[in-house]
């Protein structure tokens, strides 16, 4: 199974097991080319989104609002499948922790990271994902033993991270608290995925079933929270709102859909090949449409943090 974990950082399948009749018997290899290549764009322009989105709203309402309309692609699409949402308690939940920790928690830390760092830095930050991942299964996991190849591949990734920060400069010029909120939020994806490999893994229902579910926790928990914190909107900006639609339905929604299916296609190791892309559409993004600066720093890191984040991810073959 497979659980929500992004746009931002795409989820590394909990299970390789995934129901037989969610993939065609045939498919041209031209198909899920193409979509990969199409998850990748949405995926990366999924930070120049949030971008635009706060120039209108408060973090919180971009985050809501992406999540609800999530929410209705995944709701529309279980009503074409005929599936139902999860039942039992207990399923919802540990649905429950699965979207604060997936969704609701590092949707809204990118939302207000982008209030004072570019969308560049905050998609970069996105692909340490897979390195806090290796760091946190190296206690957490007992199966998932470390190699020197995936230690080594932590070591230089964190090493990609300094240089894109600027460390030998003494961080000058970076602002500590945005950047933080990016850096919290890559860290809360690899949380979640333990948290659902331990307590999801095996589900009897659907991928499509739990991702719905999960997202439906997260608009609700949303839901409530941001009355707390912010206003109603004085007026309705349109370019902002347009963003914080389609970063809902095409890089949530119909982005979650197009995962399932590479995954149930193609096996979660090519699937999750799509975290090595993100960065560079979102930097390629930013500097073109967003005219954010760029210094020789950042796309040099980004390499080294892609470079590392692929070596933790190498297995032992057998």
């Amino acid at each position: 199974m497979s659980i929500a974990a992004a746009p931002d950082a795409p989820s590394t399948s909990t299970s390789t097991s995934v129901e037989a009749t969610a993939a065609p018997a045939r498919r041209r290899p031209l198909d899920w080319r193409l979509r990969f290549g199409a998850l990748s764009l949405i995926w990366g322009f999924s930070f120049l989104l949030i971008k635009v989105g706060t120039h209108g709203y408060a973090p919180f309402q971009v985050t809501l609002g992406r999540l609800a309309f999530g929410t209705a692609v995944l709701a529309v699409a279980l009503l074409v499948k005929r599936e139902r949402l999860p039942r039992g308690a207990r399923t919802w939940g540990h649905l429950a922790v699965s979207a604060f920790l997936l969704n609701a928690v590092p949707f809204s830390l990118f939302a207000y990271a982008e209030l004072t760092v570019p969308s560049t830095l905050a998609g970069i930050c996105n692909a340490t994902s897979p390195l806090w991942g290796m760091a946190l299964s190296l206690v957490a996991l007992s199966e998932d033993r470390p190699t020197r190849r995936r230690v080594a591949g932590l070591g230089i990734g964190f090493l990609g991270v300094l240089t894109v920060l600027g460390a030998w400069q003494g961080f000058q010029g970076l602002d500590f608290k945005g950047t933080a909120m990016a850096l919290l939020a890559s860290l809360s994806y690899p949380i979640g995925w333990i948290y659902v490999r331990r307590t999801l893994a095996g589900s009897p229902h659907s991928n499509l079933s739990l991702t719905g579910g999960q997202l439906l926790l997260a608009t609700v928990q949303l839901a409530v929270v941001t009355p707390l914190f912010t206003s109603l909107p004085t007026r309705f900006a349109v370019v902002p709102l347009l963003a914080i639609v389609v970063l809902g339905a095409l890089g949530t929604g119909l982005a979650l859909l197009m995962q399932y299916g590479l995954v149930a296609e193609v096996g979660p190791t090519t699937g999750q090949m799509v975290t090595y892309f993100i960065p560079v559409i979102a930097t390629a993004a930013g500097v073109a449409i967003l005219g954010e600066p760029l210094s020789w720093s950042t796309p040099v890191g980004a390499v080294i943090i892609i470079a590392g984040a692929a070596l933790t991810q190498s297995r032992r073959r057998t």
